[in-house]
């Protein structure tokens, strides 16, 4: 929210872009608009591992733990996923979107996905610094081709921080504490369940804190309807029922990915809260969607089976590897469809950049 409140008043560009994203999120929520996808799609991901210790130089088990952590909470194939109260459970939500680390870099040669800087900074905070070459850290490969992910020392007790959708495209991605990533090396309890880059990635998504950063005052939410609103940010990991702001008897959702409890203590996204990804994927991450269904860059680090299959089966495919027509043409017509409405997207944000308020 830092990151987002500096951009808001900095940029009007940011501002008329965030309108635009919020008025998609509404389109999707009131039922003007429905998603097109129909499978998973896999984002290509680049981690950034910037170092100035050694032991900030993490291995690449400990990347792959994330990838599989990720993997797993978006898909609502986390084991842990049972341990929603049973009045949410109907809410859990299978995002159906997976995670790779990409297999090709920008100029179309073979890569692993991973990028090594050794820096000079101690540490770095939410002024991006670790986002650029010349400040000391990596330089993003092209963010509406890939995730840019950076992992390294954080100051200021910070564990992770995003852009959220509209962002200037150098600086767009999310940044984690390597205390805070994955599941092994120099992960560390509580925070060694990979669950910051699970809510950060869900801000890059769209995803608001839970509660609405309204500082306890009641007064503003998530923007998403199945989500309860509740007074502030929960820690460490409460007892259910925990109620506030009058949203008993169930009280807060306090285990959702977007609240700030330990690793441990969250394991779900909701209905409401795909809905909002899923305004996201068709509009300012667009680029994703439809480079998925064209040629998947990437390969989920490990197969992640959902809890809940929303999906039918897919028809086996002819002999020979050829695809059926029927579904060549659903692909296109789904990829022009995307482009057509990204393209009025922007002819819209321009026409709000362009506009100025009277008085």
């Amino acid at each position: 929210m830092h990151v987002h409140r500096r951009l808001l008043n900095e940029s009007m560009t940011y501002r008329a872009r965030r309108a635009q994203i919020e008025n998609r999120a509404l389109q999707f929520e009131s039922g003007r608009r429905s998603s097109a996808r129909t499978g998973v799609i896999t984002i290509p991901v680049v981690v950034h591992v910037v170092y100035n210790a050694a032991e900030e130089n993490i291995d690449d088990q400990q990347i792959m733990s994330q990838l599989d952590v990720l993997n797993q909470d978006f898909r609502a194939a986390n084991p842990d996923v049972s341990k929603v109260p049973d009045v949410w459970t109907s809410l859990v939500a299978d995002t159906e979107i997976e995670f790779g680390l990409a297999t090709k870099d920008p100029l179309g040669g073979p890569t692993n996905g991973i990028i090594r800087v050794k820096t000079a900074q101690s540490a770095f905070d939410t002024d991006d610094g670790v986002k650029s070459s010349a400040t000391g850290g990596s330089d993003p490969w092209p963010t509406d081709q890939y995730l840019n992910m950076w992992v390294c020392q954080l100051g200021g007790g910070l564990l992770g921080y995003a852009q959220f959708p509209g962002g200037p495209p150098q600086t767009d991605g999310v940044v984690i504490l390597h205390r805070a990533f994955g599941t092994s090396g120099t992960a560390a309890a509580p925070y060694n369940g990979g669950r910051t880059a699970t809510h950060e990635i869900g801000h890059w998504l769209d995803l608001f804190h839970i509660w609405g950063d309204d500082d306890g005052a009641c007064s503003n939410d998530d923007r998403v309807a199945d989500t309860p609103n509740q007074a502030d940010a929960n820690v460490g990991a409460p007892d259910f029922p925990h109620v506030t702001c009058n949203n008993g008897p169930n009280g807060d959702m306090f285990m959702n990915y977007m609240d700030y409890t330990d690793d441990a203590a969250m394991f779900m996204f909701t209905m409401g809260q795909r809905e909002r990804i899923d305004a996201c994927l068709e509009g300012a991450r667009s680029s994703f969607t439809v480079a998925s269904q064209q040629a998947p860059a990437a390969q989920p680090a490990a197969a992640a089976q959902p809890a809940q299959p929303a999906q039918p089966a897919k028809q086996p495919v002819p002999a020979g590897g050829v695809t059926h027509d029927g579904d060549v043409e659903r692909l296109l017509h789904d990829s022009e469809r995307l482009t057509r409405e990204v393209l009025d997207d922007i002819h819209n944000m321009l026409g709000l950049v362009g506009h100025r308020p009277s008085g």
